[in-house]
């Protein structure tokens, strides 16, 4: 006969990981998982077209319970399943990627002094400087 409690996973929780400039031990934001964006513009877009989930799963050619796991962020979709879902909502590949991409820049733009990257170098322009 076996002990239940010897059978059960022991769950260790981990702390978050602290930026070390930060006062106070303000612990590092996590930075959001490309899945977890890719799913959001594609909601967003579908839902500012007022077009239900099942219409553009059938546009896509794509399961319903697939586009549903992949705009939830549980699953990692291929370039081509996005291919065909922003075609399904009128959109390019590019145009799906670009918007995640501003997403992620906005998500992860530094919101302190601290953390913004130094400007660019003034640099001085001698001689002719054309203006339209």
């Amino acid at each position: 006969m076996s002990n239940p409690l010897s059978e059960q996973a022991r769950v260790i929780p981990l702390r978050a990981p602290v930026r070390p400039d930060a006062p106070d031990g303000e612990p590092v934001p996590r930075e959001p998982l490309w899945r977890d964006l890719v799913g959001e513009v594609l909601r967003r877009e579908r839902r500012a077209q007022e077009r239900t989930l099942k219409d553009v799963a059938d546009a896509a050619r794509i399961s319903l319970p697939y586009l549903s796991e992949v705009e939830r962020g549980r699953k990692e979709a291929s370039s081509e399943v996005l291919a065909a879902a922003a075609h399904a909502l009128g959109l390019g590949l590019g145009d799906l990627l670009s918007r995640v991409h501003g997403e992620l820049t906005r998500r992860t733009r530094p919101t302190t002094a601290l953390h913004r990257p130094a400007p660019a170098p003034s640099r001085s322009h001698q001689g002719l400087c054309l203006a339209a």
